[in-house]
């Protein structure tokens, strides 16, 4: 299994592959409905799962409590303008600029997550004390995911 350094880096890759397919389609078209629906379902249980253990931990640490609650706000920042463009035309020249705004933020907080907090972090967490977290966020991501697609099913349903 990977370790949890690993784990967050590989979704951040995903992540910013998805971003730029996004980013290359245009206009409400199924292409764009379905990138935007697959990066954006796999980005909330990401950010649940990585708050639930590796920012769970770091908080445990005295110089972790501010690196974790920066980038827990900048998650939901990130989760507010996402829920934005969900509202908005995809057609619209708004939902690019905003899509652009959070493709930026998102960018640069996937950069200093992997450059700063986890170089911060492989210095105040043991090695020890955090084996086994990246088994933790990938089972906690797929269960994440799995109440994701339970309350967008419901949804459909009504």
């Amino acid at each position: 299994m990977p370790s949890i350094y690993d784990a967050i880096k590989d979704d951040h890759d995903t992540h910013r592959k998805m971003l730029d397919q996004i980013a290359e389609t245009s206009g409400d078209s199924k292409e764009r409905r379905t990138a935007w629906d697959s990066f954006y379902h796999d980005v909330k249980s990401h950010a649940a799962a990585e708050e639930e253990t590796f920012y769970s931990k770091l908080i445990s640490k005295t110089w972790g409590q501010d690196a974790a609650r920066h980038s827990v706000h900048e998650h939901q920042q990130l989760d507010d303008i996402m829920e934005e463009l969900n509202e908005m035309d995809m057609s619209s020249s708004g939902w690019l600029t905003r899509f652009k705004t959070l493709k930026h933020d998102y960018e640069h907080h996937m950069e200093e997550e992997e450059k700063d907090v986890f170089k911060r972090a492989q210095e105040v967490i043991d090695a020890s004390e955090i084996e086994g977290y990246g088994a933790r966020f990938e089972a906690r991501k797929k269960e994440e995911r799995g109440l994701i697609d339970k309350k967008r099913e419901d949804s459909l349903e009504d």
